[in-house]
């Protein structure tokens, strides 16, 4: 952008000719892609399980009750049971507990802990002579675990980890379930816990339940478990993990149940949401073709993820994005660009936006392959974290692009479009379409078609917004502005306007709307 020390900022960001495209591409994700991050959908960190068996009642009064006293009463009676030495008396009030734990609302979680039964329900962990009161305190430490930082905490504090790894080899199948689901609780905490699970040998244990005639419900959340053991990255899974992990989620993904699919896919995207090493590892699999044919699935539980980790993927290098846009990936974007759901339009027009970074044979892949249309609709008719994503597109494409590209992109009506979000509120996204139009006119130069182009930015309204931000209270954006209009619109400006060479009658330049004036 031709504003002071500007221009050079903002050429470091993008691939180009004469840059480096690894410090290119690297400088275009650390600049946006974490303010995105911060606000997506992901899924769900801690699960409480709130089922109830299939021949027990309805909660009684006593159970599901907000009064503290009578809370305070039922975990009092609780404590007395559980503390006893009669089996059946601690097997009603571990029942009670998990009761307790399980309800919708207001579970006494805090409560509990307070009472001391963690400690007595980690010991019950242990009784293989008793089944069902194994169950029910693994159930009780599960939804314990589910709360916040601090109940994990204390779930881990009174050696529940080691048990629960114990219990995966339960010949009980609900048993080992309930520590599979209680360890994802426990993983999903953050990568201190995960780390720690890791260490105690959590992967093999889980892989070794990882068999054929395994029911679909316990492989949902023993997926669902594993892809908790792959998220975060302050730290990353260490490798090793990960490479312990990666086959049977590879295998995992070509399952037909959308749950374990979702989960399956959040896995490959947290793994993906890295540096390029990271990147190539999940690459290497081979699984990009069934991510790229998932995109096609119905299921936006599924669709999301796999979305994301490809929007993850052509974040990386030239050759990692080149590897997804040989999967096919470009034919599946138009689709998702024009998706019902706006949260997938703006994850699809994010890789894009990715895409576009890429050198000008990558960014002719996006014109061969159509995504310049929906891209356009995207800048209209988008809602505004889609249009920032778009927006990011068109700059990037203009940065890298060749003169030919941009000329392609203008009469695809992009430059109409983001004259149009001129207006917007948001600081950056106005700057980024400033960079974009000043790139446009860079091309313009190199075709000696300078007041053409200042004729369609006029005829379309865009001269009238770009001066009122003349008056803008961020000085970045009335500089970039004030540098435009001197350059191309000022009276020395259309003086050099004059001088350029024309084409005859006909102009390069122009947008549908305005095509009577401006013959293509």
């Amino acid at each position: 952008m031709p504003t002071e020390n500007l221009s050079d900022k903002r050429m470091s960001k993008f691939k180009n000719k004469g840059k480096e495209p690894t410090k290119m591409r690297d400088r275009r994700i650390a600049e946006c892609v974490e303010l995105r991050k911060a606000q997506r959908v992901e899924s769900i960190l801690k699960r409480r399980n709130i089922s109830s068996l299939g021949d027990e009642e309805a909660l009684s009064p006593e159970l599901n009750t907000d009064n503290e006293q009578v809370i305070s009463a039922t975990i009092q009676e609780i404590v007395a049971n559980v503390n006893g030495d009669c089996p059946e008396k601690q097997r009603q009030g571990c029942q009670a507990a998990r009761k307790l734990l399980s309800r919708e609302r207001n579970p006494p979680l805090k409560e509990i802990v307070e009472a001391g039964l963690l400690t007595r329900f980690v010991e019950f962990l242990g009784r293989h002579d008793d089944p069902t009161l194994q169950f029910e305190a693994a159930w009780s430490l599960t939804n314990v675990a589910s709360g916040t930082s601090w109940h994990t905490q204390q779930v881990v504090e009174h050696g529940a980890v080691p048990a629960f790894i114990a219990l995966l080899a339960s010949p009980m199948l609900n048993i080992s379930e309930q520590a599979v689901w209680a360890l994802g609780n426990i993983a999903g905490d953050g990568p201190s816990y995960r780390d720690a699970l890791i260490d105690c040998g959590v992967i093999p244990a889980l892989l070794a339940r990882l068999t054929p005639d395994a029911p679909v419900g316990y492989l949902r959340n023993l997926t669902w478990t594993l892809s908790n053991l792959c998220r975060n990255k302050n730290p990353f899974p260490r490798f090793s993990a990960v490479q312990q992990m990666l086959p049977s989620i590879i295998q995992l993904l070509h399952h037909s149940d959308k749950s374990i699919l979702s989960d399956a896919c959040w896995a490959i995207s947290y793994l993906t949401d890295g540096p390029n090493e990271r990147i190539d590892v999940i690459i290497k699999t081979g699984i990009l073709p069934r991510l790229v044919e998932l995109l096609g699935f119905e299921e936006l539980s599924v669709v999301t993820p796999a979305l994301r980790s490809i929007g993850n993927i052509v974040s990386g290098s030239d050759l990692q994005t080149q590897a997804a846009i040989d999967a096919g990936v470009l034919s599946a974007l138009p689709q998702l660009m024009r998706h019902p759901k706006s949260s997938v339009q703006k994850e699809a027009a994010w890789a894009v936006s990715n895409i576009a970074a890429g050198p000008c044979q990558q960014i002719q892949q996006l014109i061969t392959c159509g995504l310049l249309a929906p891209l356009v609709d995207l800048l209209r008719n988008g809602d505004f974290k889609t249009q920032r994503e778009a927006v990011w597109a068109v700059t990037n494409y203009t940065s890298g692009g060749t003169v030919d590209q941009v000329v392609h992109l203008v009469k695809c009506g992009a430059l109409e479009a983001i004259l149009n979000l001129l207006q917007v509120k948001d600081t950056k996204t106005v700057l980024v379409i400033l960079d974009a139009i000043n790139n446009i006119f860079l091309a313009a130069e190199k075709l000696g078609e300078v007041d053409k182009l200042c004729l369609l930015v006029e005829e379309v309204g865009g001269l009238d917004r770009i001066e009122l931000l003349q008056n803008h209270e961020n000085n970045a954006v009335y500089r970039a502005a004030q540098a435009l209009i001197e350059k191309y619109f000022s009276e020395d400006g259309e003086d050099q306007c004059l001088t350029t060479e024309a084409t005859d009658t006909n102009f390069v330049f122009g947008a549908s709307e305005v095509q009577k004036r401006f013959d293509f």
